[in-house]
């Protein structure tokens, strides 16, 4: 009777189960992923320290006061909800369907103020915006 071990039975270790659970884990990560685009509305920053830009006659300037009040034309809008702010574009707009639009804000604004005014002309379909900014007293030349 031969007791003794054999030689050739080392233990083996098995790779298939394994790459197959790292796969499958891929393939549901890759699945339930969302990819979210991040920001519909482009706008230009401009530099406070740049050169003034000149003006355009055929603009939308939107004005916010620090009580985020909004202002078209000199003429104020009867609140600041998000549907009657787009009643008031509408109508400055008449026939017009897309034009630059300036947001001009108090520097003590709230956030959402300004978030709301744009994200009212992006509903519109006005894309060309700009953020107004005044230039410091003390910029160099």
């Amino acid at each position: 009777m031969n007791l003794r071990r054999s030689e050739s039975d080392e233990p083996e270790v098995n790779l298939t189960p394994l790459i197959d659970v790292v796969f499958i884990l891929l393939i549901f990560f890759m699945v339930s992923t969302t990819f979210q685009k991040e920001s519909r509305i482009n706008i230009e920053l401009p530099e406070a320290s740049a050169d003034a830009v000149d003006e355009k006659n055929d603009v939308l300037e939107l004005v916010i006061d620090s009580e985020g009040r909004y202002f078209i034309e000199q003429q104020q809008v009867v609140n600041t909800e998000l549907d009657t702010l787009k009643k008031a574009i509408r109508k400055f707009l008449g026939e017009r369907t897309s034009i630059p639009v300036v947001i001009r804000a108090d520097r003590r604004t709230p956030y959402e103020a300004v978030v709301r005014a744009m994200d009212a002309t992006a509903q519109l379909g006005l894309v060309q915006m700009s953020l107004a900014t005044s230039q410091p007293e003390n910029a160099q030349e």
